[in-house]
């Protein structure tokens, strides 16, 4: 006879933001959801994270880790044709080459980040047109979602007036709550809900690990990065400093409660702490510093499908050498040195 297939481990996933490098998160829970040996218990997500975060979930109602999978693309696919719609200088073939080099070679880019320093949101977009609220609303049937949402989803905003973190929980999950979490303020509207005005998640948790240590009964929490930690050599260029600067304040608050679960982890390995009280995390990373810091700033805002494709299949190559490396860890102990890396 043969043996029966292990159950798949309960894990909860924490999905950082970063623009259009969120494909990279796309790929690797592509490549989890094939391999099917991971139930996913709950999210926590910011920004582009949040935005995988709805997907995957409405994905899963629709059709489990298959229609996670086709909802994933499909998403992807109409931000790339939604990009070129509304792209009006496409038929440039300057503007379209300058994706492809990276960067801040790209004049549209430059000209832009000018721009941006210069005019706010309130200014060049009055009517606060976002693109990306009609992509989600042929996406994601929210009313649904709210109802049978499938996993525990936590989205992350920044409320601008009390500067304190915002979790959205699936039963307020809308269209408005994940665009908060993903509103850049140089180029967003601040988005309101019930009163209150929030700007990007990333700001106060890229994302935040809390939501899932306090609501989910798994014990691992498997950590998409898509802001490098580490990049060698000091930025000289103002795009470049200012894009160190995001990097470095968008994993801040992350970095900071590394440092908590780390000090309450050695407290009950130490047995000062009863363990059944306080639960103890285990922490995974899925990360490619080296082809995050290979893109330049610019790469955040391109939406070229190939360049989109590229970075999935980037994340799906590094959730296979993840899994192999470290699947084992799963329900056992942490698959990091978290005071090595974090701290």
């Amino acid at each position: 006879m043969q043996p029966e297939p292990a159950q798949p481990k309960p894990v909860a996933l924490a999905l950082q933001g970063g623009g259009m490098h969120g494909a990279f998160t796309w790929g690797v829970l592509d490549r989890l959801l094939e391999d099917g040996r991971l139930a996913i218990e709950g999210v926590s997500a910011t920004s582009a994270g949040a935005m995988n975060a709805t997907v995957l979930a409405y994905g899963l109602l629709q059709g489990g880790s298959d229609g996670a999978r086709l909802a994933l693309h499909d998403f992807w696919e109409a931000i790339a044709h939604s990009a070129q719609r509304y792209n009006p200088f496409r038929w440039l073939p300057w503007f379209k080459s300058s994706h492809t080099l990276g960067l801040n070679h790209s004049p549209m880019y430059a000209m832009a980040d000018i721009a941006l320093r210069l005019l706010s949101p309130y200014q060049f977009n009055p009517n606060n047109l976002n693109p990306l609220r009609d992509v989600l609303g042929s996406q994601v049937d929210f009313a649904a979602l709210r109802e049978h949402c499938p996993i525990r989803l936590y989205l992350c905003a920044t409320n601008i007036e009390t500067s304190r973190i915002r979790i959205f929980p699936p039963e307020e999950l809308s269209i408005d709550a994940v665009l908060a979490s993903a509103c850049v303020p140089t180029l967003f509207q601040a988005v309101s809900i019930d009163g209150q005005h929030y700007w990007d998640g990333g700001y106060v948790g890229n994302p935040a690990i809390f939501p899932l240590i306090y609501h989910c009964q798994t014990h691992d929490v498997v950590i998409v990065h898509i802001n490098p930690i580490v990049r060698h050599g000091v930025p000289t260029t103002a795009a470049d400093i200012l894009n160190r600067v995001n990097e470095v304040s968008f994993n801040s608050s992350l970095m900071r409660e590394m440092r908590a679960i780390a000090f309450v982890t050695s407290l009950i390995q130490q047995g000062k702490l009863d363990g059944t009280e306080m639960k103890e995390v285990w922490i995974h990373s899925i990360r490619s510093d080296q082809t995050m810091a290979a893109l330049g700033v610019s790469t955040k805002y391109n939406a070229d499908w190939n360049f989109l494709c590229s970075l999935r299949d980037k994340g799906r190559a590094e959730a296979s050498r993840w899994l192999e490396q470290h699947y084992d860890s799963v329900g056992r102990r942490s698959s990091i040195d978290i005071s090595g890396e974090f701290l």
